[in-house]
């Protein structure tokens, strides 16, 4: 690679110092890595520090060896104080007070003192806050009484940064929930984008099988009834050879193969232009397809009835799911129903919603036989617009499907094809 390249990609991967610090401020502190090492390395540096306020800065004496062994004692607990806050608190507390009660350096433990009550304050609940940081206060009042009765300023100095350290840690810890709220959000957010992806995928999915199938199985039977008529002509009388018969239907296989074909290419386009939109599929076949469906179905062989009392244009995607749903029923009319059958198709329109019914005579579906997707998917499809279907047996002999397709409120978002 480019070696111009590689530092800019450098640059770009790694964050910036101040990116650092905001991700340190946020991270929760106490599940932050290496927890227990950072403290050490803080309780240590807080300790030199310490020893550098009390050799250097007059602020009362200078420790004796029990003065420097309180104070070096107070910033040992700090290595933990993430693990435990309080007890961390209460260990600073033990060696300090008496130290200040000595009258020692005053200035030297209160920087560890203020980080072990920042941590209580940032990581624990307002109410314990409060209760301890009334107890820090008040401990602080009591020893600078007895050691420095007169030092009133001193006094207001010392409740002053208490209430500061308090106050700061109580907002460092709400500023931590805030953007830990901001990013659970944006988490759930993510999630249930990918959810709908994956359900939009599915349903994707779902359709392209149903319109293969509808597709395919129309196609297949019809061309499998007229290859069968061209045999029985062939096969009746080879003395006597009606080609006209055979010529048309050898015309008829090509013509439903050429129909099939372009379909199918729609289909494939659409899986293919990966930046289409999802309703990019060329014009739907709708009601108005009714009719080359029932003139298939006769090339067949099925003696078909239609029926349609429609007024005035569906929703398109109402269109196209009465579409397929007659284009399946006919297809297991012609499949199942034995040979010539009576097929009627109805459709029509009332109180806002399409009536669809695809009746047969046939002797229906032979019993033990491999079931298919055509009934399940057929169901699928009705429900894709809002709709209900039912298919059975019907008294006397036969078979039955019919459908009701909302015209007024369809409530699936998207398009049947």
């Amino acid at each position: 690679m480019d070696p111009v390249h590689t530092k800019t990609a450098q640059a770009v991967e790694r964050p910036r110092t101040g990116e650092r610090i905001m991700a340190a401020i946020n991270r929760d502190p106490l599940t932050a890595p290496h927890a227990v090492r950072n403290d050490a390395v803080l309780a240590a540096c807080t300790a030199v520090l310490a020893i550098a306020v009390a050799l250097l800065v007059d602020h009362g004496r200078r420790p004796d060896a029990l003065g420097w062994t309180l104070l070096l004692a107070a910033h040992v607990p700090l290595a933990w104080r993430r693990r435990r806050p309080v007890l961390v608190l209460l260990l600073v507390l033990a060696p300090v007070v008496p130290y200040h009660a000595l009258d020692n350096n005053h200035g030297a433990p209160v920087a560890g003192s203020m980080i072990a009550l920042y941590t209580v304050a940032a990581t624990g609940p307002p109410r314990r806050t409060l209760l301890l940081g009334t107890v820090v206060i008040g401990t602080t009042l009591t020893v600078n009484a007895l050691t420095n009765p007169d030092g009133f300023v001193e006094l207001v100095r010392i409740t002053g940064w208490v209430v500061a350290v308090l106050v700061f840690g109580v907002d460092v810890r709400f500023y931590r929930q805030y953007v830990a709220a901001i990013v659970e959000r944006a988490e759930r957010a993510e999630r249930t984008r990918e959810e709908e992806a994956r359900r939009r995928v599915a349903e994707e999915r779902l359709r392209i099988a149903r319109d293969l199938h509808d597709l395919l199985a129309h196609s297949i039977t019809l061309i499998g009834v007229q290859t069968s008529v061209a045999a029985h002509v062939l096969a009746a009388d080879p003395e006597r050879l009606d080609r006209a018969t055979v010529a048309k239907a050898l015309d008829d296989i090509a013509g439903t193969c050429r129909t099939a074909r372009g379909e199918l290419r729609t289909t494939l386009e659409v899986l293919r232009d990966n930046g289409a939109p999802a309703d990019a599929r060329g014009p739907l076949a709708g009601l108005d397809g009714v009719p080359d469906l029932v003139a298939a179905a006769r090339l067949a062989g099925a003696r078909v009835e239609p029926a349609v009392r429609v007024k005035g244009p569906v929703p398109p995607a109402v269109g196209a799911a009465a579409y397929r749903l007659v284009q399946e029923a006919l297809t297991n009319a012609v499949r199942h129903a034995g040979p010539d059958p009576a097929v009627r198709v109805e459709l029509r329109e009332e109180g806002g919603t399409l009536h669809l019914s695809v009746t047969d005579d046939g002797t229906g579906p032979t019993p033990g036989g491999t079931p298919g997707f055509g009934l399940v998917g057929m169901r699928e499809r009705a429900r894709s617009v809002g709709g209900t279907l039912d298919a059975g047996p019907r008294e006397g002999g036969g078979f039955t499907v019919t459908a009701t397709l909302p015209l007024t409120t369809v409530t699936w978002e998207g398009t049947t094809g």
